[in-house]
C-alpha cells in the first residue's frame, strides 16, 4: 500500500503543471470483487481563476467528480462547457479528452474530489496534451 501511495503522489506531482492546481491523494483501495481494478480518490484545489491544461486521464479510468467548494467550469471533448457548483457532480468516461477545467471565481478557491475506478497497474492518472507538455508541463 505504501508503494502505491508513493507512486500516486509522484504521478500527481509529475502530471501537474508548475502553476496548476494542487492534487492530493486521499484514498486508494483494490476492488476485491473486480480483479485488477482499484478505487482512487484525489482532492484537486484550484486557486482563484486557475485553469488546468487540456488532458486525458488513464485510459482504463472511469472518473466521478464531486465539487466540494466553489465553482468549476468543465468541458469534455465534443460537449459544451458547463459550470458545476459546490454539491454538483459529473463523470468522465474512459478515454475522454478534458479540454477545459477552471475555477470560475477570480477571488475564491475551488475544490473538487475526483474518484477513479482504474486498472490497478495504471500509474499516470492524468496525462497532459502534447502542446501543454511543450509549454513546460510535465506528465
Amino acid at each position: 500500500m505504501k508503494t502505491i501511495w508513493t507512486t500516486l503522489i509522484a504521478c500527481a506531482a509529475l502530471a501537474t503543471p508548475a502553476n496548476a492546481q494542487s492534487v492530493t491523494p486521499k484514498f486508494e483501495q483494490a476492488i476485491t470483487n473486480i480483479p485488477g481494478k482499484s478505487l482512487v480518490a484525489v482532492e484537486v484545489n484550484f486557486a482563484p481563476g486557475e485553469t488546468s491544461a487540456p488532458h486525458h486521464h488513464a485510459k482504463s479510468g472511469f472518473l466521478y467528480v464531486y465539487v466540494v467548494q466553489g465553482a468549476i467550469e468543465s468541458q469534455l471533448g465534443g460537449e459544451a462547457a458547463r459550470t458545476y457548483r459546490a454539491g454538483d457532480s459529473f463523470f468522465e468516461p474512459p478515454g475522454t479528452h478534458h479540454v477545459l477545467a477552471r475555477n470560475v471565481s477570480t477571488t475564491e478557491p475551488a475544490k473538487l474530489l475526483a474518484v477513479f475506478v482504474v486498472d490497478s497497474n495504471d500509474k499516470a492518472l492524468t496525462v497532459y496534451d502534447k502542446a501543454a507538455q511543450q509549454e513546460g508541463h510535465k506528465q
